[in-house]
């Protein structure tokens, strides 16, 4: 007996649109491929440069500056083993802040205690008059120790507008004489006009160049400077870390 054969079922034919629908379905499927691996491509380069970076920074504030702790104004005890410096202008409505909010949470949790003492710098960049400010905080500096920080305080809480000149050497005699600073007002205005202190001004805006500080409020503890200086949480954890690796040592 032979076999009869079995006939195949015929392959149905695309039509020339049909073909050129499947043709565009692969050329867009491939855009999509190509596309999302531009992205992903882009996407690895920039977490790489994050992290390059990251590493950058964070090797530039492993090594500790080496400040003349003894050429700054300070509040609290020298022997402190923890020594934060301010760099700050006094123009500078975010250091207002500083002064006004994280300054006093570390003059109570540490500097009353003994455990901290805080430093201040000037960076005055912001006008004219931020040098005249500073000028007249070096002149009481120089006069009193204890009674700069009452007129840092001073003019901070009284600042006035950041593109307004305000801070003239009126203006600062009369706060000078408003908070009754046990200081010579004679010699403080003389001090302004005849910018008295401005090589000593020059060092410190050089000494935040050479910190690597390009901006104000910025705040070193033992020469790191911390990333958050609005997050007295953070700062707290620092000062307390710094603290027991100065006290292991």
């Amino acid at each position: 007996m032979s076999k009869t054969k079995k006939r195949s079922a015929p392959v149905p034919q695309m039509s020339k649109q049909e073909k050129r629908r499947a043709e565009q379905e692969q050329q867009k499927q491939k855009t999509r491929i190509l596309i999302v691996s531009t992205v992903a491509i882009v996407v690895i380069i920039f977490v790489a440069l994050f992290m390059l970076a990251s590493k950058d920074s964070s090797s530039t504030t492993a090594d500790p500056v080496n400040f003349n702790y003894s050429e700054m104004p300070r509040l609290g005890n020298e022997d402190a083993p923890v020594k934060l410096v301010e760099f700050g202008d006094y123009k500078c409505p975010a250091c207002a802040q500083f002064a006004g909010g994280i300054k006093p949470q570390i003059v109570q949790k540490y500097i009353e205690e003994g455990k901290a003492a805080l430093y201040f710098v000037n960076m005055a960049f912001i006008g004219p008059d931020s040098e005249t400010a500073s000028l007249a905080a070096l002149s009481v500096y120089h006069q009193s120790n204890d009674e700069f920080w009452k007129f840092y305080d001073a003019i901070y809480k009284n600042q006035g507008a950041e593109d307004v000149e305000w801070a003239t050497a009126d203006y600062l005699v009369e706060l000078a004489q408003k908070e009754k600073l046990a200081i010579d007002y004679d010699l403080l205005r003389k001090d302004i006009e005849n910018r008295t202190y401005a090589e000593e001004l020059s060092r410190d805006i050089q000494l935040a160049n050479d910190s690597k500080v390009t901006t104000t409020p910025s705040l070193f503890i033992n020469g790191v400077m911390t990333a958050e200086p609005f997050n007295f949480e953070a700062i707290s954890a620092q000062i307390d870390e710094v603290a027991q690796a100065v006290k292991a040592e």
